[in-house]
């Protein structure tokens, strides 16, 4: 990740002083660590692409030298201290944003918009899954499986977090409650067991609308590579987005549907700053980062960004992910 984010702030128009590694052999720069990079004064905003269990501690370090922050997510490894964090940065009054870099989709925010106008009514019915395989296999084996590493939770830590922030981005509706089950599919990875972290999640929720919704999640769906797919039903249309297809927003109506497909010419307001090549010309995930990174920085020039997810959106994230596992451990609903 440290190579996505290197790319879009050098788009972006950053210089970039230095790269802190896991070990000074792999540091680049004149400072050996991370804690020589944040204490050198040369510095406006750090990067922070480690595992999970280091973004705390680097992040308040940063903070509290007056160093703006982006931040991988998950935020923090737990809700309590994710809104540690937020509140660090509120105070400091720094930017401080995490890339949930799915909103910068100029068709997410093309459905987002039409959803904020009124076109599908009121919102009844949110789901969708985010699927994977890279961990299918005993054989797969990373650091985020080790909770010490990265947190009590993996999978919807990891991809379930980005669903979650998608959803109620697009809706304008919070994940109110939380019914869900975790499940380990393979117990043993790389002969290390047992395996501590959830393979696959199921959820259902409520949301502060009154809307029904559910969400998959899984790192061991065969053939399933990066599939985010989000539906919003409401009383009047059906939104769907697919980011494996970026470039449609299925619309679906009762008197039939239509895929729209991205182009700057029929694109609202909101989704065209998002679009910035022609039409017929595939936008993806690298378009989305960039958008993420320039958009952060803009916001350290003190310009306003809509949508730019924030630390509060980092903590908000945590929180769901929280209830997620403690009704997944109870059998019983939790409120987010």
């Amino acid at each position: 990740m440290g190579g996505v984010h290197a790319r879009s702030a050098r788009l972006a128009g950053a210089t970039i002083v230095g790269v802190a590694g896991s070990r000074p052999g792999k540091s680049q720069g004149p400072h050996s660590s991370a804690d020589e990079l944040i204490e050198s004064g040369e510095i406006d905003l750090v990067h922070i692409c480690t595992p999970n269990h280091l973004h705390a501690p680097l992040t308040l370090k940063a903070l509290a030298a007056g160093v703006a922050v982006i931040c991988e997510k998950p935020l923090a490894t737990d809700a309590e201290t994710a809104a540690l964090m937020a509140a660090r940065a509120a105070e400091a009054g720094l930017v401080a944003t995490v890339p949930f870099v799915y909103r910068f989709h100029a068709m997410v925010r093309e459905a987002r918009h039409r959803v904020a106008r009124g076109d599908v009514g009121r919102v009844s019915l949110v789901h969708g899954s985010y699927l994977q395989d890279w961990l299918l296999r005993p054989e797969d084996d990373n650091w985020r499986v080790d909770p010490e590493l990265g947190g009590p939770s993996r999978t919807f830590a990891d991809i379930g977090s980005h669903w979650c922030d998608l959803a109620e981005f697009v809706t304008g509706e919070r994940i109110a409650a939380v019914s869900a089950q975790t499940g380990v599919v393979q117990r043993e990875r790389a002969g290390h067991a047992p395996v501590l972290t959830e393979d696959v999640v199921t959820v259902q929720f409520r949301t502060t609308g009154g809307a029904l919704g559910s969400v998959t999640t899984s790192q061991v769906s065969p053939g399933r590579k990066n599939r985010l797919f989000l539906e919003v039903s409401g009383t009047e249309q059906s939104l769907a987005f697919d980011q494996e297809e970026p470039e449609k927003l299925w619309v679906g109506q009762r008197s039939g549907s239509m895929a729209l497909v991205r182009d700057p010419a029929t694109l609202s307001p909101q989704a065209l700053p998002y679009s910035p090549l022609p039409s017929g010309h595939a936008q993806g995930y690298h378009e989305c980062f960039d958008a993420f990174v320039a958009d952060s920085y803009a916001a350290l020039r003190g310009e306003h960004r809509d949508g730019l997810p924030t630390f509060e959106d980092g903590a908000r994230a945590a929180r769901v992910c929280d209830a997620v596992l403690a009704s997944a451990a109870s059998g019983r609903w939790a409120e987010c």
